[in-house]
């Protein structure tokens, strides 16, 4: 029987299942907020915020007088209201270097863990999301929360690839000559898949999770595009040139030559086993050959992405096209990242306007 269910579909079921556990590892209150928060939180979000919230309690029961030997379990929503803004401002000091609480035996456990200040904003998100909740429902009489200022995030340039750069690594996915031994072994197999997903990255900037949800009926040679999901499950046609509609069409051929574990699996992109690749495996993959071909740089999916971004907006001067094409809710988030982009544009065009010759 054909599974007709969507690759955003199986994530969602997954990721659901998922939260679900997280939730059990947490003081059974807080239940009752994401439940409030279901409507209007992606299900990816939910579980950042509970993986935030797990190391706030881990805080509060290590260092906090009040919550010192308390089980998870028995926490309620009024201990709440024994935390102060500054046990807050502790606790986003606290997790710059930490090592995880473990509410079963009391003790930390696990390797150091670091954050930097996006994630430290992350964590004040859930905690500020979980006060301001439990104040308006009226089960908690001050928000704390609201009084701490979120970390400064100091903006960073964008690592992308020169040109010579993406052909170094298009080159090195096709020959594998500094790969180990070991990896050369896998490289026969692999080689055309490979080709394919990283030039689709680099060719269309789609996010790596949307390649990985690809699907064999998605792919249109005729218009030269395919269809994506996007988050929050919006779905977009992308659009790709010849160089990725090539590498496409080999892949296809080969995925012909060697189907499926499941003769029913619509997945475009394969695993080894016969399997939809996952968005770590690609990663991995894209590590893989990076660490060879583009050796000052740590390239990942995402770099690629960027590197899409600049060179889609250094052809174009367009930053709404380039915002609509990478899927940006908001033409100020592509403008933030782009910014360098946009001066180098605006010095090529003032070198271009003459005062007194032709």
């Amino acid at each position: 029987m054909e599974n007709n269910m969507s690759y955003a579909d199986e994530e969602k079921i997954k990721n659901t299942a998922h939260l679900k556990g997280l939730l059990e590892q947490l003081p059974p209150f807080c239940y009752t907020y994401f439940r409030g928060i279901a409507q209007t939180t992606s299900v990816k979000t939910r579980m950042g915020y509970a993986y935030d919230l797990k190391i706030f309690f881990g805080f509060l029961c290590e260092r906090h007088k009040h919550f010192k030997g308390i089980k998870f379990e028995d926490i309620r929503p009024e201990d709440l209201d024994y935390v102060k803004s500054t046990d807050i401002e502790e606790f986003l000091d606290y997790v710059s270097i930490y090592v995880p609480y473990d509410d079963e035996s009391g003790k930390n456990k696990g390797p150091k863990i670091l954050n930097n200040e996006c994630a430290k904003s992350r964590k004040l998100a859930a905690v500020r999301g979980m006060y301001k909740y439990y104040l308006r429902k009226g089960l908690i009489t001050k928000d704390p929360a609201a009084l701490v200022e979120a970390p400064k995030i100091h903006d960073k340039n964008i690592i992308r690839l020169e040109a010579n750069e993406v052909a170094n690594l298009l080159d090195e996915v096709e020959n594998g000559d500094n790969l180990t031994d070991r990896q050369q072994k896998f490289h026969e197999k692999t080689k055309i898949r490979d080709l394919a997903i990283i030039s689709t990255l680099v060719g269309t900037g789609i996010r790596v999770s949307e390649c990985v949800g690809l699907n064999v009926d998605d792919i249109d040679f005729d218009s030269y595009s395919f269809m994506i999901t996007r988050k929050g499950g919006k779905q977009a046609q992308i659009y790709f040139g010849d160089e990725v509609a090539e590498a496409l069409a080999d892949y296809i051929g080969y995925r012909k030559e060697h189907p499926p574990a499941d003769e029913n699996d619509k997945a475009l992109f394969l695993s080894n086993r016969g399997k939809r690749i996952s968005v770590r495996q690609v990663e991995l993959m894209v590590k893989k050959y990076a660490q060879t071909a583009v050796k000052l740089k740590k390239i990942t999916p995402h770099k690629l992405r960027s590197t899409f971004g600049t060179n889609l907006y250094l052809e174009t001067g367009d930053i709404y096209l380039v915002a609509d094409v990478l899927g940006h809710a908001d033409v100020n988030t592509t403008r933030k990242h782009y910014t360098a982009t946009e001066i180098e544009l605006k010095r090529k065009a003032a070198r271009k306007i003459n005062l007194r010759k032709d």
